[in-house]
């Protein structure tokens, strides 16, 4: 018989009492422990729901505004319109960056091995 390996390592977060209480319900709904519950999103995202690939997109949205906005010494704090154009630019492009990026780590990863 084969032994099951052994879980040595933690993982863990601050969170408030509602967030937890948050999490408890979810995990109760599911019929499960709290931990096991967590496991199973940290391990096992759902069907169809790319949650690396739209994190990674978030960040890098968030990353080209701050770099495309931040005021310049010889430049004035942009315009609420520049900020919506800004951010419609980037929204456009997002997941597009976040596929390319996550295809280019793939592609390294393998050729490592």
């Amino acid at each position: 018989m084969v032994k099951a390996s052994l879980r040595t390592k933690s993982v863990g977060t601050k969170v408030s009492d509602a967030e937890y209480a948050a999490l408890e319900a979810r995990a109760r709904a599911e019929n499960l422990t709290l931990s096991e519950w967590v496991r199973a999103q940290l391990l096992e995202p759902s069907a169809g729901e790319p949650v690396g690939e739209v994190v990674l997109g978030e960040v890098l949205a968030l990353r080209a505004l701050f770099l495309n906005l931040r005021p310049l010494p010889d430049h004035a704090v942009p315009s609420e319109g520049e900020v919506r154009a800004e951010i419609a630019r980037v929204d456009a492009t997002k997941m597009q960056r976040a596929r390319e990026r996550l295809a280019a780590q793939k592609k390294a990863s393998e050729a490592a091995r």
